[in-house]
């Protein structure tokens, strides 16, 4: 089986913020694990940019690990800067926008999917 963490040292001290850079103009993301029940990703955000309102199957934890971003969870903003986090709730609608580049930490916890007995 393989290992489902990725993009990241093996038995070395590192820190998260080095595992991603900010690039002029983007959005940059990279993706350190992902499976039908969990996603973790680094973002870096250059000043201005954004990712538009969307929501999400699962709960969503972000945690700012450099510099300042806004968080609008469903109609309601929250200004996060490092070493702070916000639950965004399943299904509500979200958005991120950096009013300053910062990187982030996601992790997003999927719902377990029932399995009916006839799919064993």
């Amino acid at each position: 089986m393989a290992n489902p963490l990725k993009n990241t040292p093996r038995e070395t001290v590192f820190r998260l913020t080095e595992q991603i850079e900010i690039l002029p103009g983007q959005v940059v993301s990279r993706t350190l694990a992902q499976n039908p029940a969990l996603s973790v990703t680094l973002f870096a955000f250059d000043r201005d940019e954004e990712i538009g309102t969307h929501d999400s199957e699962g709960d969503a934890l972000v945690t700012v690990l450099e510099g300042t971003g806004r968080f609008t969870v469903d109609g309601t903003e929250y200004t996060l800067t490092a070493g702070e986090s916000l639950l965004m709730p399943a299904k509500k609608p979200h958005a991120v926008f950096a009013p300053e580049a910062f990187k982030m930490l996601l992790l997003v916890v999927f719902p377990q999917r029932e399995i009916r007995k006839d799919e064993n």
